[in-house]
């Protein structure tokens, strides 16, 4: 997976005195049990976005024959599945991600037989060193799709925990800004709530893709990054005058 680097965060903060907070009560904030802080409290809100590319493609190639005996039709379709399986198991391609369907009718005088062989793959520079060398053993003989990206539901998961946990030490950060900035020391969190979360592009496992036949190979993707944003809130407790050696570091 790939990411961006998280943009600045917009941030709120205040810092309140625990008698003020009686007398300008924050709507957003939830109760804070007395025993919980030693007085002052800093509260911010942060945020991060990352993005995540495709952790897996599907490529579908499609062979067929038409011959007027059944069997000749067979053999001919059955030599290229062969040499297309041993091709992509020699690269490491497991058996679990080889999907092959056949086809076997029959047209006026003569039997036509068809097979596609659906692959998935984990590694993007291995597909292409397999696709371009069916091209060039098999020729026209062999169809092959252009590549379908999409992530697999643990890929998004992943993408989900990792944002959250970028926003949150984007918030800290801040809160460490602020408190630095009035001569503070941050002291340990006191609440972390996960206020908004966003997520937008990326293509779902699919065995049909909707893109243009004349996109790239990056360009596929490109359109198959997902991304994903997060803002929290936060409440953190000041500790009190910063350490004179931490404010020369």
């Amino acid at each position: 997976s790939s990411s961006m680097a998280p943009p600045p965060a917009r941030v709120f903060a205040e810092l309140v005195a625990a008698q003020a907070q009686a007398l300008t009560p924050t709507p957003t904030l939830a109760p804070v049990p007395a025993e919980r802080t030693s007085g002052r409290e800093v509260h911010v809100s942060g945020s991060a976005e990352l993005s995540a590319g495709p952790d897996r493609a599907r490529v579908s190639l499609r062979i067929g024959s038409r011959k007027e005996a059944a069997a000749a039709a067979r053999s001919s379709v059955s030599r290229r599945l062969e040499y297309i399986a041993q091709s992509a198991r020699h690269r490491g391609v497991l058996e679990e991600n080889m999907t092959v369907t056949e086809d076997f009718s029959r047209a006026e005088n003569t039997y036509q037989m068809e097979a596609e062989v659906s692959i998935i793959f984990s590694d993007f520079e291995k597909m292409q060193n397999i696709c371009n060398l069916l091209v060039e053993k098999l020729g026209t003989s062999v169809a092959i799709s252009p590549p379908h990206f999409y992530h697999t539901p643990e890929a998004v998961d992943t993408l989900r925990r990792q944002v959250c946990v970028a926003a949150v030490g984007n918030t800290r950060r801040k809160a460490q800004e602020v408190c630095r900035l009035f001569g503070q020391s941050l002291g340990k969190p006191l609440l972390i709530r996960e206020e908004e979360t966003k997520e937008w592009g990326g293509h779902v496992d699919s065995h049909l893709s909707s893109s243009s036949e004349s996109l790239t190979l990056q360009e596929r993707i490109q359109n198959a990054t997902a991304y994903a944003s997060c803002r929290v809130f936060a409440v953190f407790e000041i500790k009190g005058k910063e350490n004179r050696r931490n404010k020369l570091l």
